[in-house]
């Protein structure tokens, strides 16, 4: 088959949904090799990890031509593009598939990460959460098929958008192999003293925004043992300055460190050194940062709401992401406990096999090839 992708943040975007649609690609390029992979994008930005993607001989990208508007090719203009490229499948890998998609050939597939500005408007400016509701409920009404990255989204996808439950299958995320490899004492002990990380710390890795409730930790963190110390992964929002007062108020000031500008390669050792990942999100689609954590055999500690007991499993503990008691209790438990810890490391390290490379391409090229199955028997 000749399979087409909306490639705009493949080839633009260096973490989220960038990252999601060139693993994406990449999984079925290689265990699929006998297909043609398509990627659409109005523009290619100049990085080692995108020039990657297109290294390999079965992926080509697409760019509109000279004079098309980037905006209203990818929305509009593809249609012709696809027929010239005889794509069977086209797959919107963000929340969007492109206009009047909807005549048969091809196949259409979007993937719906999450539909939190519609859970949590207050998050999003009303202009933005605007554009994504009508892209997002267009794409779920004229899809041929929905993947929801999780149960929870399948679930907002039928409640919000009522759409039919018979066309959303859910196919979870991986995330990058190198968090998959639990790395040498040696290595880690060289990051240790690259960033200064103490023996003992809490991490939490995201976006320093609302939504992920870093205050919760740093209000936890005054009746944790003095000795264990808050490392801060991501980067600073509007919200990051409601933070640092919360710590100056607090007094934690020589207990909370914020590392910045992390190369890609060394946040695995930073997660696998850490004695708990603790994750409070009022919401997500999946939590990648979860499976980060337990694929790197670290105890995970996360809030309840939303899809993060999927990520993280029943070995993983959940905490109401009101409740900075309750996550105060949970971790000092961790802390306290080492046969917890190691019970928590072991099964959660089987758990998150689950989201493994492999299986998860397979299921996704089984919905792809029982599309073109279904196009071909209707043309019969």
């Amino acid at each position: 088959m000749n399979i087409g992708f909306d490639g705009k943040r493949a080839a633009n975007n260096l973490t989220g949904l960038g990252n999601y649609s060139r693993s994406l690609i990449l999984q079925l390029s290689e265990f699929f090799h006998q297909n043609q992979y398509f990627v659409y994008t109005p523009k290619v930005k100049s990085a080692k990890q995108i020039s990657s993607l297109f290294e390999k001989e079965n992926i080509h990208p697409r760019l509109p031509k000279w004079g098309q508007p980037g905006f209203w090719w990818r929305s509009v203009g593809l249609r012709s593009q696809l027929q010239k490229d005889d794509i069977a499948i086209y797959h919107g890998l963000s929340n969007e598939i492109p206009f009047g998609m909807h005549s048969g050939r091809p196949k259409t597939v979007v993937t719906i990460h999450d539909l939190i500005f519609l859970r949590l408007p207050r998050n999003y400016k009303y202009i933005d959460r605007t554009i994504y509701n009508f892209k997002s409920k267009y794409a779920c009404k004229y899809a041929d098929l929905i993947i929801a990255i999780s149960e929870q989204t399948r679930r907002d996808i039928i409640e919000l958008y009522q759409a039919d439950p018979a066309k959303i299958e859910v196919v979870y995320q991986t995330c990058d192999d190198s968090f998959k490899e639990l790395l040498p004492a040696d290595f880690k002990e060289t990051i240790r003293k690259k960033y200064r990380l103490p023996e003992k710390y809490i991490l939490n890795v995201g976006t320093i925004e609302p939504r992920k409730n870093l205050l919760l930790i740093v209000r936890a963190l005054v009746n944790v043992p003095q000795h264990v110390k808050l490392i801060v992964v991501g980067k600073k929002q509007a919200y990051a300055t409601q933070v640092m007062a919360e710590i100056e108020r607090l007094g934690l000031n020589e207990r909370v460190t914020f590392l910045k500008d992390i190369p890609f390669s060394d946040l695995p050792a930073i997660y696998q050194l850490a004695s708990v990942f603790v994750y409070p999100s009022f919401y997500e689609g999946f939590g990648i940062p979860v499976i980060e954590a337990l694929y790197g055999g670290v105890p995970v500690i996360a809030a309840t709401g939303s899809c993060l007991e999927e990520a993280g499993g029943p070995n993983s503990l959940y905490v109401d992401p009101d409740n900075a008691s309750a996550l105060t209790i949970a971790v000092n438990t961790v802390l306290k406990s080492p046969e917890l810890a190691a019970h928590m490391r072991e099964k959660g390290l089987a758990y998150v096999q689950r989201f493994n490379t492999q299986p998860l391409a397979l299921q996704l090229m089984k919905c792809y090839e029982q599309l073109a199955k279904d196009q071909i028997t209707k043309i019969i």
